[in-house]
């Protein structure tokens, strides 16, 4: 993909703050974090997001996504780290190249979960057909 800014973090075009390298994935700091240590794990193969990936690539990217996440919450002392994934523009993704957010949580960091919603009965038993479907 010539112009994925990941592609290009990949090939070394623009640089990082690396802190993972293996032969199928790169692991770097997110130059706009939530807090320190805001971690971007990416597969080098290019693909949109988590649901176009090769599930073999997917399965190893977990393993690898663990690894790191142990090791942010270690070093840096975190009371927790939130992993997450941002797939398609409607849900927040703004590079469009698969990568997991590891980020590193404080007691009093301010970042505030979404609000939850209320639903009937009825609800979710519609909602559980049609994912059944």
């Amino acid at each position: 993909m010539n112009d994925c800014l990941f592609c290009k973090i990949v090939s070394g075009e623009i640089p990082s703050y690396k802190i993972y390298e293996d032969e199928d994935f790169l692991a770097f700091l997110d130059i706009n974090p939530v807090n320190l240590g805001h971690t971007l794990v990416i597969p080098k193969k290019h693909s949109t997001n988590i649901l176009e990936m090769e599930d073999e690539l997917s399965k190893k990217m977990i393993i690898v996504v663990k690894k790191i996440s142990q090791k942010i919450k270690t070093s840096l002392k975190s009371d927790g780290i939130n992993i997450l994934i941002n797939n398609e523009a409607g849900a927040g993704q703004i590079i469009f190249h698969t990568h997991i957010h590891i980020i590193p949580r404080f007691k009093d960091d301010g970042l505030q979960h979404w609000p939850s919603k209320k639903f009937t009965s009825e609800d979710f038993l519609k909602t559980a057909e049609k994912i059944k479907k």
